[in-house]
């Protein structure tokens, strides 16, 4: 009588592929939770009237991954809230998606090259978990909660009259969802472009080396600018002796304001404009330059910066020589016989695609106020209520009445990185031909050809 076979090759297998991409999507949920929790504590946030705490964590996630969240409410028929919010608070954007590309790596770990099926059935699975987890997002991030009016006598006459005034907000489930998966498939490409632990299918191992050494080193670059970022804010808080509030800076949005530095410093210019409070503290220079008369629009760039404090104009060199030094880097992490053209112009291309997803990330757009019978208030009324019994710094205070708006010139910025990675490509690769590269034994060419032939980037 034949035995039974007992060797389950498929639905072990399978499980363990659905556990491994749980894993990543729920190593990525929890630590963008606990920064952004973090953040939003030190910001203010934890004194959101009816216990909405776990609601406002839950809206910051559906910005960090590209949502956009409403608020809506008002006092009965007499006045309505009209907000919006669509910026991402990149410190919660990055941790997640460093956090999920290790747990991704670490399942392949061991491993130069991979079958284009097993990866593709990894991304597919770890791609329907997190449209999963997008949706509870999308449900659990709504709130509303009723504002008080600040005594017995008002509480009895503003209901009488159906003048309670309640606030809610809730995340955008179409922008969430549909910006979000392309948010987690730009994190695996770019897992993939930035990683030699990363194995490819043997396809695709021949297309490493125009890639990775230039992908890596501008992945380089953003961590130096962030680097420098919590230097600075570190510094601040100990100057300044706002601690609490430059620290839920850093946890928050210090990718946006560093980034920016960077882009500034190349030349790039973002255009936007700024009315009533921020909520958190963002540098001087920055604020009064976006401060423009009404209706009009402001430039960001190294000049405007620059009239409201010289310091400004150090962003030039700066980004000047951390890009040349990110271009020695990739110069070196590839072979010797690499021709230097060719370094010049995919340092190039990865700084123009780096500075258009720099672009992207940064855009800020926040319209927030209050409308009476159809009328707008910009400022007084339910709006300063809101601010005074919220406090300056809440998510959904000063509702009062303003707006920010914040977009790269991209027209102008990409093709200005692409210029500024092709010089400091060529010289990058110039000055690495005095140094040995990674991969080689020895000074001969037959060492240089092999590494350019076999190479695995590991």
């Amino acid at each position: 009588m034949q035995q039974p076979t007992t060797g389950a090759a498929g639905p072990p297998g399978a499980v363990r592929g659905w556990l491994d991409a749980l894993a990543v999507v729920l190593a990525g949920m929890v630590a963008m939770a606990a920064v952004a929790a973090l953040g939003l504590w030190l910001a203010g946030a934890a004194d959101l009237p009816g216990g909405g705490f776990p609601s406002v964590v839950a809206a910051a996630l559906a910005l960090a991954v590209g949502g956009s969240v409403q608020l809506d409410g008002g006092a009965g028929n007499f006045a309505a809230v009209d907000a919006g919010i669509s910026a991402m608070p990149l410190s919660v954007s990055v941790v997640g998606a460093v956090v999920m590309a290790e747990v991704f790596l670490r399942q392949l770990r061991f491993r130069a090259v991979a079958g284009g099926g097993e990866l593709l059935g990894r991304i597919a699975r770890t791609v329907v978990l997190w449209v999963l987890a997008l949706v509870l997002l999308t449900l659990a991030a709504r709130h509303s909660f009723v504002v008080p009016l600040g005594g017995g006598l008002a509480e009895s006459i503003g209901g009488a009259l159906g003048l309670t005034p309640e606030v809610g907000f809730h995340a955008d489930g179409l922008s969430t969802i549909g910006i979000g998966l392309a948010w987690m498939l730009v994190v695996l490409a770019a897992t993939f472009a930035v990683s030699r632990r990363a194995p490819l299918p043997p396809a695709l191992v021949r297309y490493q080396l125009a890639v990775r050494p230039a992908a890596f080193a501008l992945w380089m670059v953003l961590l130096a600018y962030l680097a420098l970022g919590v230097v600075a804010g570190v510094l601040t808080a100990i100057v300044n002796g706002n601690a609490r509030q430059t620290m839920a800076v850093v946890l928050l949005v210090l990718p946006d304001l560093v980034w920016m530095a960077f882009g500034i410093g190349l030349g790039a210019d973002w255009q936007g404009r700024l009315s009533g409070a921020l909520g958190l503290p963002v540098p001087k220079p920055l604020a009064d330059v976006l401060r423009v008369p009404k209706g009009q629009t402001a430039t960001v760039d190294l000049g405007t910066l620059a009239e409201q404090d010289a310091r400004s104009w150090w962003l030039l060199p700066l980004a000047a020589v951390v890009l040349f030094a990110a271009a020695f880097l990739a110069a070196r992490r590839s072979p010797r016989t690499v021709r230097l053209w060719r370094h010049a112009v995919r340092f190039a291309l990865s700084a123009a695609v780096t500075m258009l997803l720099v672009g992207l990330w940064t855009r800020m757009d926040a319209e927030y106020g209050l409308s009476v019978l159809g009328v707008g208030l910009d400022q007084g009324g339910l709006g300063d209520l809101l601010g005074s019994v919220l406090g300056d710094s809440n998510p959904v205070a000063g509702l009062g009445g303003g707006s920010i708006t914040l977009h790269l010139s991209l027209w102008t910025a990409v093709p200005l990185a692409a210029g500024w990675g092709l010089v400091t490509g060529g010289l990058g690769a110039l000055l690495a031909t005095r140094v040995q590269h990674r991969g080689e034994v020895d000074d001969g060419g037959a060492a240089g050809q092999a590494a350019e032939d076999g190479w695995s980037g590991r």
